[in-house]
């Protein structure tokens, strides 16, 4: 006897939900995208935000972390308090007592790197819709962080020196933003320094029309000439609206993922709700070996012998962008910082313009990624702290002839 199977065809996989509207709609960082590209030996990448690693003080931290895990590893190696040890805690309130902003180690929150911070400000702050202004251009991964909240975001009008405070009013009077985000020292793309009229001007601002300022100050001990400037934090008028971020990532080393903010009491406890949702801590072995190393070492001499060897890397690359860029163009020459922002003439475009100089093994980033609203495609910015002056000497050569080419 013969039996016949029925055995019938498997139904289709039904199709799985789409991803969040807000996945879809914001795109990656096009330094990183930049920095995977030009990955090669060979090339001179100016592109990155990354600090020198030859002058990483890596004994100094090997020995906080050797230190801290002979004497308490089974702390160290556990879970800890969302707000972070109080050791760091009382060490980073240190600091920015000294620094002209008298700090309680409760007033702070440490973070996964500050760019944690960011976001978790957005969580705690932002609705979708809400209104933030920002200057222009402005930090890619804050353009990211405030899209991914579901933010609107609407970019300052400005000029060499910032933000210009007169379209500051009237943008927070017309748009009732939720919050200004700047780097007002040595700012990430442009490298300038926002002056103290304006700094005061923007706390008058959001005293008089209730706005938040984030304040986002990863940079500001890397000066090499010229004199600090205090913290908009630090003016009548903004002590109970400013958040300030900072950052052990340009100073000691970003692999260490260290950030703090500084903010008022109900604010910060929602960023530390915010905060347990995300990563419960920062690690705690990671903090501990930084408040060792706080302790033990001399962080400030530290910043600046870094900044002295920066300084005379800008100082290379503003030797060589005359003869590397075309006829016409301008740059920024900042006091500190990581970089520099250049502006060719207007029927340039760097972004079509980038492929063909990757072909020269150097590298930049175009500039339109910087702008929350009309880029300006005629842009780019350098970073020259991590090449030596005659690498960023051979680099802008590479450049100016990659420019040239393209151009033909």
């Amino acid at each position: 006897m013969t039996v016949t199977e029925n055995v019938s065809a498997p139904a289709p996989a039904a199709a799985l939900p789409p991803l969040a509207a807000r996945a879809r709609s914001i795109g990656g960082s096009p330094v990183r995208d930049i920095l995977a590209v030009t990955a090669r030996p060979e090339v001179i990448n100016f592109a990155g935000g990354l600090p020198a690693p030859e002058l990483f003080d890596a004994e100094g931290i090997a020995a906080a972390y050797r230190d801290v895990l002979a004497e308490a590893p089974a702390r160290a190696l556990q879970y800890s308090t969302t707000e972070g040890v109080p050791a760091l805690r009382a060490a980073l309130a240190a600091r920015t007592t000294v620094r002209g902003l008298d700090t309680g180690p409760d007033e702070l929150l440490v973070t996964t790197g500050s760019q944690q911070a960011l976001s978790l400000l957005a969580t705690a702050l932002i609705e979708p819709g809400d209104t933030v202004l920002v200057e222009n251009p402005c930090y890619l991964a804050a353009l990211q962080a405030f899209g991914f909240a579901g933010a609107r975001v609407v970019a300052v009008p400005g000029d060499e020196d910032g933000i210009d405070p007169a379209a500051l009013e009237e943008l927070v009077v017309r748009e009732r933003p939720k919050l200004l985000y700047t780097v007002p020292t040595f700012s990430n793309p442009t490298g300038r320094t926002l002056p103290v009229d304006r700094r005061a001007a923007v706390a008058r601002i959001a005293g008089r029309c209730g706005v938040w300022i984030v304040e986002d100050d990863p940079y500001g001990e890397l000066r090499f000439e010229g004199e600090r400037v205090p913290w908009i934090a630090s003016y009548d008028g903004a002590g109970d609206r400013t958040v300030l971020l900072g950052s052990f990532s340009k100073v000691m080393a970003p692999g260490l993922r260290l950030g703090w903010l500084r903010a008022p009491a109900a604010l910060r406890r929602a960023c530390a709700v915010a905060k347990q949702a995300a990563d419960l801590h920062t690690p705690t072995v990671n903090q501990l070996a930084a408040a060792r190393y706080l302790a033990d070492r001399d962080l400030d001499a530290h910043v600046a012998r870094v900044a002295a060897v920066y300084g005379a890397r800008r100082d290379a690359m503003l030797a060589g962008l005359a003869d590397a860029l075309p006829a016409g163009s301008a740059w920024t020459r900042p006091e500190g910082g990581m970089f520099l922002w250049a502006r060719l003439p207007e029927h340039y475009d760097t972004t079509a313009l980038l492929p063909g100089v990757v072909r020269h093994d150097v590298a930049y980033v175009p500039g339109a990624p910087f702008h929350a609203g009309e880029p300006d495609r005629a842009t780019l910015r350098l970073c020259f702290v991590t090449q030596t002056p005659d690498e960023i000497a051979e680099g802008l050569r590479r450049l100016g002839e990659g420019l040239r080419e393209v151009r033909r």
